[in-house]
């Protein structure tokens, strides 16, 4: 194991700061979008339709894994749980914010305010259900195969451990929107389809910065394959 000096130490504390702010900032940011929906065609092969609210979305699995490959299981369940905190804390201001009465000059009037942030409450606690699931489980199967591989094939649990995870999250949410009645059971096969398929390609699309990520924390912290950081509190 790699010994860490007290300057090390420090800058791997606030490196876990960094994205942990990133994480955070991503998955409320997520929340609050969600209500418009985008397409985008992949090379005229398919066409997706899908909430605006899946673009941070992905971020938040990359930084899991990374926090996790670098900093173990415990520091990574911690972001999530921090998460969870955050994003019921927007809640809270999201509802005050809709309660108290718009001025009569205001630019955003109550209307137009509770038709934008009317469903958050919805979709946060969709979002928190799916997020809860998907995330533990992302992190509990990166460990596995971390453990399984000895260490090896960063790429394996990356992608195996995130195709799940985001399945177990799109199904969720979609799900509890469709029972809250806030958008139509008959969407729901195609946007499942097209959400986890979004959700796969960004999936494969950020091995790469997985990897890159890992080889400068790697270099900086004199880490060997497979190790972590098991200094920092």
């Amino acid at each position: 194991m790699a010994v860490l000096t007290v300057k090390d130490r420090l800058t791997a504390q606030r490196i876990y700061l960094i994205l942990g702010a990133l994480f955070i900032a991503s998955l409320v940011v997520s929340n609050l979008i969600f209500q418009k929906f985008f397409y985008w065609e992949l090379f005229g092969w398919y066409t997706f339709e899908i909430s605006v609210g899946i673009l941070p979305y992905p971020v938040t699995f990359l930084i899991t894994d990374i926090i996790s490959e670098v900093y173990g299981k415990k520091k990574a369940n911690q972001v999530v749980t921090a998460g969870i905190f955050a994003s019921f804390f927007s809640l809270l201001i999201v509802y005050v914010a809709s309660i108290v009465p718009a001025t009569s000059w205001s630019p955003i009037d109550d209307t137009l305010f509770d038709r934008v942030f009317g469903a958050t409450a919805v979709a946060v606690f969709a979002s928190m259900m799916a997020y809860l699931m998907a995330q533990y489980i992302d992190i509990s199967i990166f460990h596995f195969w971390k453990r399984l591989t000895k260490g090896k094939h960063l790429w394996l649990r990356n992608n195996f451990s995130t195709f799940l995870s985001q399945f177990v999250d799109t199904f969720t949410v979609l799900f509890l929107l469709c029972s809250f009645g806030k958008i139509d059971w008959a969407l729901f096969g195609a946007l499942l389809l097209s959400g986890f398929l979004f959700k796969v390609i960004v999936a494969a699309l950020d091995t790469p910065l997985l990897y890159a990520a890992v080889y400068v924390f790697r270099k900086r912290f004199r880490l060997k394959e497979g190790e972590e950081l098991q200094e920092i509190e």
